[in-house]
């Protein structure tokens, strides 16, 4: 097998780890919270923002104010998985993000998190 199979092979069995990670700008504390199924996904959310697509417009508006070296990604929370029994991925991240969301609050001058219509019903 040449070499670039075998490193597409090694990357299709690698596991992905979900959980819920925040891009906080330090300069006005304000935070996004994301969950997501792949943690990765934190360097497509930087190539988005760099490139001046990321579809929060405020958090995009600040990145270009104060420049990259004033955001930091970090992960909040790795999703442990289970192994036995029904595991609902997408639910226990919806839980996860939950749980985070409450936590830090951040919501208008707090954070770049939108309040969701369910929540403001309620």
């Amino acid at each position: 097998m040449d070499r670039r199979k075998e490193l597409k092979q090694q990357y299709k069995q690698m596991k992905t780890e979900g959980g819920v990670y925040q891009i906080k700008n330090t300069k006005n504390q304000k935070v996004l919270v994301i969950a997501t199924p792949n943690l990765k996904t934190m360097i497509g959310r930087k190539v988005e923002l760099r490139g001046g697509g990321h579809k929060n417009k405020q958090l995009q508006e600040d990145w270009n104010t104060f420049g990259e070296e004033a955001f930091v990604f970090e992960v909040l929370e790795v999703l442990e998985e289970k192994e036995e029994g029904f595991f609902d991925k997408a639910d226990e991240l919806k839980k996860l993000e939950k749980k985070w969301l409450e936590k830090l609050q951040p919501f208008g001058e707090h954070g770049y998190n939108k309040i969701s219509k369910r929540e403001q019903a309620k």
